[in-house]
């Protein structure tokens, strides 16, 4: 008879989920579903508030990364009102994003997948975890506490919240940036730049390698990918145009606000969230194994599989190495942990950039701002996937409809795919046990959902 193996909940990732694996009458593998409750229902909270209200509303989507989404939404409300921020507003929006992404990757490859490479994915749950690094390296987890903390605690400082953010306002930033406190963060983040160096280096050496096998067989599928280059095809986290890689590395460019004429968003019958899909290419919505059907996929390495480049120099020197080794575009899924690290050196790069920048102490924060009717598309990397909100205001300005489609989201069909792969491959005559069950999470937990 069939049976039904649960994995409830999935450990170690920013939030709930599970897997249901269905076994045929010879204990292979028939199906496997990954069960993601993302509906948050802000679309229909934030309708007739004030559009300003808005970004101060939305950062409670994600306790993680509330910046992304107070960013996004400020940038969308600055297109329904038609204001263009200042340049120094746009700069510091962009340093608290950069220190924002700085924090999360430190957060979700040492306190959420680490384990599975440092003490091993088959290894006593009891110790395959954060614990279980702390007490195989106390130093090394000192370090990186202490690391994140300095990051979360800059946020704090500057814009008097870490979490739930009010600094973003339409047209800018709320406060300028004074030069004491230039010198404070410039020194803090290079500080955080030596760490994300050495944490690159170290995976490089004493994790990568020795797991090899597992990166190229463990939830690999194919699929497109989705990120934001600038004009010069580079990485960027901010702004930029949307890129959409098919495959075969082929690729469209386009302006986040025309999103809707590019990416289609579906509804599958077991889960609560959208499903989005390309409409352009491949038409249509399939997770098939064999032939996909408007699958792509979001969040890091997809930003480093779309990136023609990366516009600082350490980070363009581990890009360049990453590409020696898997080409472009690579499909491993286990890889994303490796692209979280590139984009690591990158956000620290970019903030240190963003400090040097002179306009950065510049007190123009603001443009001013008249609310009124429009339409706003306002669009970020978040570190779990291209973010974008989309307003519509009317005469005074407020929100009549609101359209979210979050990191997370866009992987929902690549993680149901990564599972299936997974468990396909590890699962055979019912022979199963906790560590398989493990490595099936691993497909899962590399999307960072």
């Amino acid at each position: 008879m069939s049976q039904v193996i649960t994995i409830q909940p999935i450990t170690r990732i920013e939030g709930h989920a599970s897997i249901g694996i269905t076994l045929d009458d010879n204990g292979n593998v028939a199906d496997a579903k990954l069960n993601y409750q993302s509906l948050r229902g802000f679309e229909k909270f934030v309708e007739g508030k004030p559009a300003e209200e808005v970004p101060r509303i939305v950062s409670r989507i994600c306790g993680i990364c509330p910046w992304h989404h107070h960013l996004a939404s400020n940038k969308a409300v600055d297109g329904c009102f038609g204001v263009t921020p200042t340049p120094t507003g746009s700069l510091l929006r962009e340093l608290m994003q950069t220190i924002a992404h700085a924090e999360d990757k430190l957060l979700h490859f040492f306190f959420l997948a680490a384990a599975d490479f440092v003490i091993g994915p088959t290894a006593d749950y009891a110790v395959r975890n954060v614990i279980g690094i702390a007490q195989a390296n106390p130093e090394l987890a000192t370090r990186v506490v202490k690391t994140r903390q300095m990051a979360k605690m800059i946020l704090d400082k500057f814009s008097h919240k870490t979490i739930h953010p009010v600094a973003g306002v339409t047209g800018g930033f709320a406060k300028p940036l004074l030069e004491a406190e230039r010198v404070d963060i410039l020194a803090k983040m290079e500080e955080i730049l030596d760490f994300a160096l050495f944490t690159i280096g170290f995976a490089k050496k004493e994790i990568f390698p020795k797991y090899m096998d597992a990166i190229q067989t463990l939830g690999v599928i194919t699929t497109g990918f989705l990120g934001t280059v600038d004009d010069d095809g580079a990485l960027n986290l901010y702004g930029g145009r949307l890129r959409m890689m098919r495959p075969d590395g082929t690729y469209t460019d386009f302006d986040p606000k025309d999103y809707v004429d590019y990416i289609g968003e579906h509804v599958e019958p077991n889960s609560y969230g959208k499903y989005p899909y390309a409409r352009f290419w491949n038409e249509g919505f399939s997770m098939d194994l064999d032939q996909p059907r408007g699958i792509y996929r979001s969040n890091t390495l997809a930003r480093i599989n779309v990136a023609d480049k990366i516009a600082t120099p350490r980070a363009q020197a581990e890009l360049e190495e990453f590409r020696s080794l898997f080409g472009r575009p690579t499909q491993a899924t286990l890889l994303y942990h490796y692209a979280r690290l590139i984009e690591e050196v990158y956000a620290c790069e970019r903030a240190i950039e963003i400090l040097q920048d002179p306009d950065i102490t510049n007190p123009n924060v603001r443009a001013k701002v008249e609310p009124g009717a429009g339409r706003g598309v306002g669009c970020v990397e978040a570190p779990r996937g291209t973010l974008i909100h989309d307003y519509s205001t009317d005469a005074n300005g407020l929100i009549t409809r609101a359209n979210l489609i979050v990191g997370t989201t866009h992987n929902l069909g690549p993680m149901n795919m990564s599972v299936n792969q997974a468990a396909r491959s590890l699962i055979k005559e019912g022979q199963v046990d906790e560590g398989i069950l493990n490595q099936i999470e691993m497909a899962v937990r590399a999307y960072d959902p």
